[in-house]
């Protein structure tokens, strides 16, 4: 009964986001509601959304004031010259545009912060898209994709995860798999490539023009708004938040917090310029901070319900006896949309010891399904999940709908997966 109600959840969910008949915020808090209440719930529903409130209000704050702060920089000026600079190193190519995206954020998702990467990456590269008349939604998929392949690093959430639920050193884990990522990092490029090619033929010829090279260029109220004798201080400031957060020194909603109220107090020291600026991004802020409390409430009701566990028991339930030896495989598979299901904490330390325990019985090494495992749960799946928080900061900053996203991205990282666990297969280090 709560397996099914959990699947109908996640199915309805996403046929509801994806078709647009109903908007993310909505259906994140209607579907799950209405199957808790099937369920026999009652009024404990609220208990359960108040839980999964609690748990993404740190992100949901975060977020808020990430908006603020980079809108004040935006609307300061600060990322003029390096968009300029940007241009003049990949000129006006869409190609090299989007394969200079997927490198950036590849190298800030180093540190394994998919918030991070996507706070750093599209603000840096939004208005260059605008400019050039790329789409979103491909600026999207291909910092998804790229964040979602290095997710796989061993300090990331996933394989950390894995390695603690399967009680092995990470090194074991991860080092084998180091050849089958690059590979998927070089597929990540190849697909930025793909999209830019296919931005290129849309857009036609391009004459693009200097990006505020001349007064007369700008916008009268926009140039008003400008700081360009404070673009050192923001570069700072902006270097400060970010060192700060990656160094784990103060949690990311208190760095944001701090960041915008320094931003906006040296950019526009008058008050009523400052109440101007908040208006002008609180609509937006507002609008996917919604998103994310109701996603918060679509997690506490699968979790505290049992659904996900349940969904669970299922999915383990329903592998034949004769595939057993084939698990590794069968999780390689199935890891990239498990991501839609199961959030990481539930899938490595419910669903992953009893597939792995099951395993055992076959003869095949645990090792072998946690390997399989980090190579799509929550690694290339994390940035299309609505169990996830990044997934809805990564739409929210480049401003697309979560469905257009996940139509576009999903199959792409789920071939990501394929081509690593292939490769994986081909060298030897997940057997069967």
């Amino acid at each position: 009964m709560l397996a099914t109600l959990g699947f109908l959840s996640v199915v309805l969910l996403l046929i509801a986001v994806m078709a647009k008949k109903l908007t993310p915020t909505v259906a994140l808090i209607a579907v799950p509601t209405v199957m808790a209440f099937i369920a026999g719930f009652g009024f404990e529903v609220g208990g359960f959304i108040t839980n999964g409130i609690k748990t993404i209000a740190p992100t949901g704050v975060m977020f808020i004031f990430a908006i603020l702060f980079f809108g004040v920089l935006s609307d300061a000026g600060t990322f003029d010259p390096i968009i300029k600079k940007i241009i003049k190193a990949v000129g006006n190519d869409p190609v090299k545009i989007a394969v200079g995206t997927a490198i950036l954020a590849m190298t800030v998702h180093l540190d394994g912060s998919g918030a991070v990467t996507f706070l750093v990456t599209i603000p840096a590269v939004l208005p260059l898209y605008d400019a050039i008349g790329m789409s979103r939604a491909s600026l999207a998929t291909i910092v998804a994709l790229a964040a979602g392949t290095m997710n796989v690093v061993p300090w990331g959430g996933p394989t950390l995860r894995a390695a603690t639920s399967l009680n092995v050193p990470v090194t074991d884990l991860f080092n084998p798999l180091l050849v089958p990522v690059v590979a998927g990092l070089i597929t990540v490029l190849v697909i930025a490539g793909f999209i830019g090619k296919r931005e290129k033929s849309r857009i036609g010829n391009i004459a693009l023009a200097s990006i505020g090279s001349t007064e007369q260029e700008v916008d009268p109220e926009k140039l008003k708004l400008q700081r360009p004798k404070l673009f050192l201080v923001n570069i700072i400031l902006i270097i400060a938040a970010i060192g700060t957060m990656i160094s784990n020194l103060l949690p990311p909603q208190v760095v944001f917090m701090f960041a915008f109220g320094i931003a906006v107090v040296v950019n526009y020291p008058n008050v009523k310029e400052q109440r101007a600026r908040v208006d002008a991004h609180a609509k937006e802020a507002l609008m996917m901070a919604s998103v994310l409390f109701a996603a918060g409430a679509f997690t506490g009701i699968m979790k505290d319900t049992g659904m996900i566990t349940a969904m669970s028991e299922v999915i383990v339930g329903l592998i034949p006896t004769s595939m057993g030896r084939f698990l590794p495989v069968v999780t390689g598979v199935l890891a990239m949309p498990m991501s839609l299901l199961f959030d990481p904490d539930s899938f490595y330390f419910g669903v992953m010891p009893v597939l792995t325990s099951t395993a055992a019985q076959f003869g095949v090494d645990p090792i072998m399904v946690g390997r399989a495992a980090i190579l799509g749960q929550m690694t290339t799946g994390f940035p299309v999940s609505p169990l996830t928080a990044a997934t809805f900061l990564l739409t929210g900053l480049a401003g697309v709908d979560l469905g257009e996203h996940q139509k576009k991205t999903i199959p792409f990282a789920f071939g990501i997966t394929i081509v690593m666990l292939i490769v994986s297969i081909v060298i030897g280090v997940i057997t069967f």
